[in-house]
């Protein structure tokens, strides 16, 4: 019994001084500034980078077979 209320008292003290630490306003400050520092960023979601490597992808496909249209219609212009 009194060693659970040591513990309980102990607990207690601990997140008390913890609640009134500078500690918490270092974090929220820290998280302000790194959101502050992302936004800076031109930085984008995977799920935007994966579609724009998708369009990439049919693009380069598209490039690919116009090439090789016009690689055809140069041959046959010359002879």
């Amino acid at each position: 019994m009194l060693n659970a209320k040591i513990f309980e008292d102990i607990s207690a003290k601990l997140r008390e001084a913890v609640e009134n630490s500078p500690a918490k306003d270092i974090e929220k400050n820290m998280r302000v500034l790194l959101a502050q520092g992302f936004s800076k960023l031109d930085l984008v979601t995977r799920e935007e980078f994966d579609i724009q490597a998708q369009v990439l992808a049919r693009t380069r496909e598209q490039l690919t077979a116009l090439e090789a249209r016009v690689a055809e219609l140069e041959a046959k212009k010359a002879v």
